[in-house]
């Protein structure tokens, strides 16, 4: 069995070594040896030729190694493969045996679809690679590509290009250290820190693998992807981007940052329309905002911002809450204009500053655009305060009235004027003992009030009142709680990350719960009242 084995190695051995075809010397106008200076070598002079597998050479001088097959050309070195690569050079060196060529000396490569130009170039016939490793230009019909080390793969029509690569043609310009160029179709793929910037507006991609169609402009980024337009820098896991729509979109890990307006919008999906000066943004998008020097989070379902710098517009809609050191809020939705500074919140507002609880049908509130501090505050029809009391979790100072109006110094809310049907209802307490003296409930039609502190410091009624002062012992059970009173601190965000939290149903049942719900109330009171 050894020895059968043995003999299909030699067998095998002899085949390939049959199979290996000797140089083929067409033409030169002088052939001669001299074994003392030049060798093993034949001395070939003048238009010579030579052939060997489907490659055509010529060249003006040669030496050629019979024994070793091996050919070694000198000026004005040509070598073909079929009728699409072609190869100029001043100096080459071929091994037939194992179909490697080296050229060197301003070398030409060219093949239909781009030419190679480099100082020395390795030639891999037998996996039909080209290579080197000291610089080299490809030139196709749409770019022109520099790197130091690369491999190019003839039946692919593939570059592997490594170290201070750039890829340049009339609108863009893309270093990298690592890439895949397809020279038929354009495609790029890039591997590592990698940077393309748009030389018409300055625009840049980064990112550290991706995809990239340099004819149509199309990309996609999948590590540490950033896109710096004009005006916004939009980060993500995931980065998509049409140059020619002006389209792009990512996902998971977004922030865009407004480079203008000092405004971040973050989420795990978004779509940027650079045409249109337009930002849509779902799953767990915020927008974040400095107002005063802090941070305002404002979070919804879906968050869309529009318009140019100077006058741009966000909408927030459903499920929003607001979230900022020294004041929180909620709505279903929430329109913030920041070129006029007025943001107006809709649908069960609600408002949490300095202990107060703010809610009207509508709520607007209105920053000063220059100075990006809250100026005023506007609660349009329904309009309601509480506090509660500073230390019985059962009592709550109340102001009610048609419409309120209130301003801000330094950020916090310092007076605040009722217009129509103002109602109050204050609990007084001993400044030194803190006990409950009296309760005072007062109705006028304006009612202007000062704040300290969140606290009500003085009230001045700005129309005649009626008002009554009861003791604790007596005050009546429809005093204690002017109508409409409700106390939401179970939905106020105490932090930022609460902006997240979704809301226990049971905070705003559906029609089909109270349907569900109401004859069992009614229910437990029969039982109540036959007991």
């Amino acid at each position: 069995m050894k020895r059968i084995f043995l003999l299909i190695c030699f067998l095998q051995t002899a085949f390939v070594f049959s199979q290996t075809k000797k140089i083929v010397i067409e033409n030169s106008e002088i052939q001669y040896v001299d074994e003392k200076k030049y060798a093993g070598a034949t001395v070939l002079l003048g238009n010579v030729q030579i052939s060997h597998d489907g490659i055509r050479l010529t060249c003006q001088k040669a030496f050629y190694f019979k024994e070793k097959n091996f050919f070694k050309a000198i000026g004005k070195v040509l070598i073909k493969q079929g009728d699409t690569i072609t190869q100029t050079s001043d100096y080459a060196d071929y091994d037939a045996n194992s179909k490697q060529a080296l050229s060197f000396g301003n070398v030409v490569l060219r093949d239909p679809t781009m030419t190679l130009t480099t100082d020395t170039l390795h030639f891999d016939r037998l996996n039909q690679k080209l290579y080197y490793r000291s610089y080299a230009t490809i030139r196709d019909q749409t770019n022109t590509l520099n790197s130091k080390n690369g491999n190019y793969y003839l039946e692919t029509k593939k570059f592997t290009a490594t170290t201070r690569v750039t890829v340049v043609n009339p609108e863009h310009n893309l270093e990298s250290n690592h890439l895949d160029y397809y020279t038929n179709t354009g495609l790029t793929y890039l591997y590592g820190p990698s940077t393309i910037t748009n030389t018409e507006n300055k625009n840049k991609i980064y990112c550290e693998r991706g995809f990239y169609n340099t004819k149509t402009d199309v990309s996609h980024f999948v590590k540490n992807a950033k896109l710096f337009l004009k005006e916004r820098t939009i980060e993500g896991d995931s980065l998509y981007y049409d140059k020619k729509r002006g389209f792009a979109s990512a996902t998971n890990n977004i922030e865009v940052i407004d480079t203008v307006q000092n405004f971040v919008t973050r989420g795990n999906y978004a779509e940027i329309f650079e045409l249109k000066d337009s930002l849509f943004v779902v799953k767990r998008a915020v927008a974040i905002s400095i107002v005063d020097k802090d941070s305002m989070f404002v979070h919804g379902d879906t968050l869309l911002v529009t318009g140019k710098p100077e006058k741009r517009v966000i909408r927030t809609y459903h499920n929003v809450k607001i979230f900022k050191s020294d004041l929180q809020g909620k709505c279903d939705s929430i329109h913030t204009n920041q070129e006029t500074g007025l943001t107006r919140m809709f649908k069960k507002p609600v408002l949490w500053s300095e202990g107060n609880q703010i809610t009207g049908d509508t709520i607007h509130l209105i920053s000063n655009v220059e100075t990006e501090k809250l100026d005023s505050l506007k609660v349009l029809n329904n309009s309601f305060i509480v506090s509660k009391d500073s230390i019985s979790n059962e009592d709550f100072n109340q102001i009610k009235g048609r419409n309120m109006f209130g301003k801000f110094e330094k950020n916090k809310l310092r007076t605040l004027l009722v217009k129509g049907n103002a109602e109050s209802v204050y609990f007084n307490r001993n400044e030194e003992t803190l006990e409950l003296e009296t309760i005072t409930k007062e109705i006028s039609s304006n009612i202007l009030f000062t704040l300290d502190k969140g606290q009500i410091e003085t009230i001045k009624y700005l129309k005649k009142s009626d008002g009554k002062t009861y003791p604790p012992s007596m005050l009546p059970d429809d005093v204690k709680r002017l109508k409409g009173f409700i106390w939401r601190e179970d939905e106020q965000p105490k932090t930022k990350e609460d902006i997240f939290l979704k809301d226990n149903p049971i905070d705003n049942p559906s029609e089909k719960d109270i349907k569900v719900k109401k004859p069992i109330a009614i229910i437990e009171e029969q039982k109540s009242l036959k007991n």
